[in-house]
């Protein structure tokens, strides 16, 4: 077989890369720390001094998060290209800044030609099977095999798109009321949808379009 040369991403995309994954590190510490608050605070024997350092600790986080993603921001507006893919990435329904961060730190440094469903399968998106013998035959789950940084950053905004976008929510209603699939399995439907609706979005450097998510056709399926 003939060998293609691996190509180094380039040092800004890896940059991005680094910083949203710091930033993801981050926001998991600080809802530790909101976790251990809520519990300090439902005791009288916690000590006051512990609940303050709680609450310094949760604002510092705050303060570098915010700092952190600034100098994300600063980074992608000096690159014009850049900047105008982040705005595309903003345009869409349930993605703010914050999420648009991080799609785009993992997929810079992925390669543009991958098809919608490489995407998903990267993403760990991808329905898979769970057969062993002729006795065991489970319904398909996802294989979680993929980037977990990339899933994790279209569940959010698969949630929010659902909620405030009115195809994406009779979609998701549609999933549920008509597929009989329970609500966290028509988020990742939702998810996957989401993906292929950002790999087209960025592929054609046009806007998305989210009447594609749901079709009067799929209500009579």
């Amino acid at each position: 077989m003939p060998i293609t040369p691996w190509q180094r991403p380039d040092a800004l995309a890896l940059a991005i890369r680094a910083c949203a994954r710091r930033i993801a590190a981050l926001n998991q510490l600080r809802t530790q720390t909101k976790n251990q608050l809520h519990a300090a605070e439902q005791t009288a024997t916690t000590p006051d001094f512990l609940i303050a350092e709680l609450h310094q600790s949760i604002a510092q986080l705050d303060a570098h998060l915010e700092a952190l993603r600034q100098r994300v921001l600063d980074l992608i507006a000096a690159d014009e290209q850049l900047q105008h893919t982040f705005e595309l990435l903003i345009s869409v329904t349930g993605i703010a800044a914050a999420s648009a961060i991080q799609l785009l730190g993992e997929r810079l440094v992925l390669p543009d030609d991958r098809r919608a469903q490489q995407w998903v399968a990267t993403a760990g998106l991808d329905p898979r099977q769970h057969q062993s013998g002729p006795s065991v035959n489970k319904k398909p789950r996802l294989s979680k095999a993929g980037n977990r940084y990339l899933r994790t950053a279209l569940y959010m905004p698969a949630l929010s798109a659902a909620r405030h976008d009115p195809n994406v929510r009779a979609d998701y209603r549609h999933l549920i009321e008509r597929r009989g699939l329970k609500k966290i399995q028509a988020v990742c439907a939702v998810m996957r949808k989401l993906l292929h609706a950002i790999q087209a979005m960025l592929k054609n450097r046009t806007p998305c379009d989210s009447r594609r998510f749901y079709s009067p056709t799929e209500a009579a399926a």
